[in-house]
């Protein structure tokens, strides 16, 4: 019996993915030329930007993920802003059990991906909330722009 207990004691753990809280850092809507630009014609043009940071905090096994995203929208004929959304959206994950060559990926990738529809849906009401149609954001392949970040990094140091 006890030589049981030893064995599972030194048995592999199965990996712990889990989110654990999401929330909002910080959030701004700004329409600086209202009401000018509902009353404009022309299309719009869209300028997205996508930022990632992740951080280990002092609990143990816990990270936090955050996405910054800003969209500023302008009307291609007037070229005048239509509006500037800017938002920093958060997790706090649990990862355990995770081998360390699998950490970046994890956090790069798979928390932002769990993350995304999330924070898509919060620009998408805070756009109507503003008084324009819901600003949709297309999905985003975190995998290859985790791949393709890592291809960047390994030019610059050779």
């Amino acid at each position: 019996m006890a030589e049981e207990n030893k064995e599972d004691a030194q048995a592999p753990q199965p990996p712990i993915f889990r989110l654990q809280k999401m929330y909002l850092k910080d959030l701004s809507f700004e329409n600086p030329e209202a009401p000018d630009v509902f009353l404009a014609k022309g299309e719009p043009k869209v300028d997205v930007n996508l930022g990632l940071k992740h951080r280990k905090l002092e609990t143990e096994d816990h990270y936090e993920v955050t996405l910054s995203i800003t969209a500023k929208v302008t009307n291609s004929q007037s070229e005048k802003t239509l509006f500037i959304i800017e938002i920093e959206h958060a997790g706090v994950f649990l990862l355990k059990n995770i081998p360390e060559e699998h950490m970046q990926p994890v956090l790069s990738v798979e928390c932002a991906a769990l993350l995304f529809p999330f924070t898509r849906q919060i620009i998408s009401q805070v756009s109507v909330d503003g008084g324009f149609i819901p600003f949709l954001m297309e999905p985003i392949n975190f995998h290859a722009l985790y791949e393709n970040s890592k291809r960047q990094k390994a030019a610059e140091q050779q």
